[in-house]
């Protein structure tokens, strides 16, 4: 350890990827963390244990996905552990993160260019077009939904080159659930009930930071700022911080070690840590 964590304080970080990813977007932030002392886990999604290229060579893998499943199975992984981690999720992964700090689960969460969860209801013209090759055909509903790279440039890596961005499209993006896309977007807010991606805004729950970029088209700064806003019956502590210039790839684009050092000191300064009765 780096001398930082005190008795009982958080050593594992718990990092979610988003939708269009695999654990692999991680793969800079995991030993940029275990430097700093914390062991990392990067769990993908139920049936995501093969490699990128392999799940672009069985994408039904994918189009099966569910949330309940992702979020049990997430959960699986959180409870397993000694003490509640600090959970960090980018783009969807955002969403899961508040599904699992909703549960009572993990210490401090951070949502990074966080999707929305039912009841968020800004939707930038931005957004509505990063989304609108995956939604103009009502057939992908059934599919794993690929973004071709100049559609992947303007909903991720906006702020890249087209050189730099098709690079970062040849070695993480994968395709992403159809269902998830028509069911827990826009639409969620349109059906009767409560439905997947709900969480009670209200509830107490570890503390969350919400981190948007300036510049992100797909999950634009209004959409962040208005998730963490209906947390405000919540007596939890919640927070949000924006970094101008920065698109959606904040994860891996020039400049990703200030965002990971900021999500991790802020997690690591508000943590909740278990009582520890007295002998």
């Amino acid at each position: 350890m780096d001398g930082t964590m005190g008795a009982g304080a958080p050593d594992t970080v718990v990092l979610v990827h988003g939708l269009w990813m695999t654990p692999r977007s991680w793969e800079h932030w995991v030993p940029h963390y275990e430097a700093k002392g914390y062991r990392v886990l990067t769990p993908g999604y139920p049936g995501f244990e093969v490699e990128v290229e392999g799940l672009r060579a069985e994408p039904q893998r994918i189009a099966d996905l569910t949330v309940p499943e992702t979020v049990d199975y997430l959960a699986g992984v959180v409870e397993a552990l000694d003490r509640p981690p600090l959970i960090i999720g980018h783009s969807f992964g955002g969403t899961l993160t508040q599904l699992l700090l909703a549960r009572g689960l993990g210490a401090a969460g951070v949502a990074i260019d966080s999707a929305p969860p039912e009841g968020v209801r800004v939707t930038p013209l931005s957004q509505v077009r990063s989304l609108f090759p995956a939604l103009r055909n009502p057939a992908t509903v059934h599919r794993a939904v690929e973004f071709t790279p100049e559609e992947f440039h303007y909903a991720f890596t906006n702020t890249l080159s087209r050189e730099d961005s098709d690079a970062a499209h040849a070695r993480y993006a994968i395709g992403a659930p159809g269902r998830w896309l028509w069911a827990y977007g826009v639409l969620a807010n349109l059906k009767p009930g409560h439905q997947e991606t709900w969480v009670d805004f209200s509830a107490d729950r570890a503390p969350l930071l919400f981190i948007a970029g300036g510049e992100d088209h797909i999950m634009p700064p209004s959409v962040n700022r208005s998730n963490a806003a209906h947390w405000e019956k919540s007596p939890a502590v919640t927070e949000y911080y924006e970094y101008p210039g920065r698109d959606h790839w904040t994860c891996a684009a020039p400049g990703w070690e200030a965002v990971a050092d900021h999500a991790l000191e802020w997690a690591a300064a508000h943590a909740r840590t278990p009582r520890v009765e007295p002998a």
